[in-house]
């Protein structure tokens, strides 16, 4: 009599390679990855990351460093002036001539065809320190002799446009990411307790929330910002500034926090904890936490945007940032007359990087979202 032959579970269904145990972080990052939108947007936050960081290495020339004012940008040109083909690719100085604008009677401006320079990578420059720390002169692109090149012009002091908006980045993502995180920060807590304790606590603190999201905030910022002389440091301004912006910001965190908690204090785990005596606060940041941080961090991507624009419009104003510190909405205070506008429309270049950053983390948001809940 033959013996019974009973196949294997794993001989008869084979299981899928990297699919039996598959983390909840590995299940997220395999959805982001099916969304194009949200891997261009973590591509360019990437880029932007290491742009702020190594913001020395980046800049062609030094922010400080005065020349020709309103200079228009250096073309990159692969002909030299007779149209003959070169290689390294060229650019050409803009220097004063000793022509007059009829309108406005100013020096016109042109490119120096007699004294070429010659562009490449990692090519010596200004010295620099890199993190303060680590002496260093080679930058990522430039001329090959040092000397500078203005690849989106200069602003009325001769300053270079690019260098300023890479050092700029510095402040601009800076002040985002520290009233993000403060945001983030309290907007979850109270929104985690007010949410699970319930009662008259929740009560009072919604009505609070209710009455921090009821202010004007434009009008308060503008309000509360000059009450700082202007002989303040800059550091004292800076910091006034952040507060302002997180004092003002962390209410609808808290709102939409509070709202999970809300549904998540009703789930059978939840209960069940309540149930065998765990402590509130054990049930709060062991259980209730982890369950909301999706969400959380979702919202942070979808805030720094909010944060950029805001700041990027006070500095128009002259409001956030003060020399000599740097920032997209200082430089764009340039832009305040039509006629500047009109005449040197390369002072609007910053407008390009905060449309950047304002795209690369909006579509990273959305795409975070749709990968942790796909429902």
């Amino acid at each position: 009599m033959k013996a019974d032959v009973q196949p294997t579970i794993s001989a008869a269904v084979p299981l899928a390679k990297g699919h039996g145990n598959e983390t909840y972080t590995a299940l997220v990052w395999r959805r982001l990855k099916r969304s194009w939108t949200g891997m261009i947007g973590l591509i360019l936050v990437c880029l932007l990351m290491v742009m702020t960081i190594f913001a020395e290495f980046f800049a062609p020339v030094d922010p400080k460093l005065t020349g020709v004012g309103f200079a228009p940008p250096q073309t990159i040109s692969m002909t030299d002036r007779d149209g003959n083909f070169v290689f390294p690719p060229r650019t050409y100085q803009i220097r004063e001539t000793e022509e007059f604008d009829p309108v406005t009677f100013q020096p016109i401006v042109g490119p120096d065809y007699e004294n070429p320079q010659t562009l490449g990578f990692f090519v010596k420059g200004f010295e620099y320190r890199l993190f303060g720390l680590i002496p260093a002169q080679r930058h990522f692109f430039g001329a090959t002799d040092g000397s500078p090149v203005n690849f989106l012009g200069t602003d009325k002091f001769g300053r270079d446009v690019l260098s300023r908006i890479i050092y700029g980045s510095r402040i601009s993502l800076m002040i985002a990411l520290t009233v993000v995180f403060i945001i983030t920060v309290v907007g979850t807590t109270v929104g985690m307790v007010s949410g699970y304790f319930g009662g008259r606590l929740d009560a009072w603190v919604q009505r609070f929330v209710e009455l921090v999201l009821a202010f004007p905030q434009l009008p308060l910022y503008l309000a509360l910002t000059s009450l700082i002389p202007v002989t303040a440091p800059t550091n004292v301004f800076l910091a006034f500034v952040i507060f302002v912006m997180s004092a003002l910001g962390w209410a609808q965190m808290s709102r939409e926090v509070r709202g999970k908690t809300l549904a998540l204090a009703r789930i059978d785990y939840v209960r069940a904890a309540m149930a065998i005596g765990a402590t509130d606060r054990r049930i709060i940041f062991q259980h209730i936490f982890p369950n909301v941080m999706s969400h959380v961090i979702v919202a942070v991507t979808l805030a720094i945007p909010n944060v950029v624009l805001l700041e990027s419009f006070l500095g128009f104003l002259g409001f956030a940032v003060k020399p000599p510190l740097i920032s997209w909405g200082l430089m764009l205070q340039d832009t305040a007359t039509y006629s500047v506008i009109g005449s040197y429309p390369w002072i609007l270049a910053p407008v390009g990087f905060v449309l950047v950053t304002v795209f690369a983390f909006n579509a990273l948001g959305d795409g975070l979202r749709d990968a942790v809940d796909p429902y």
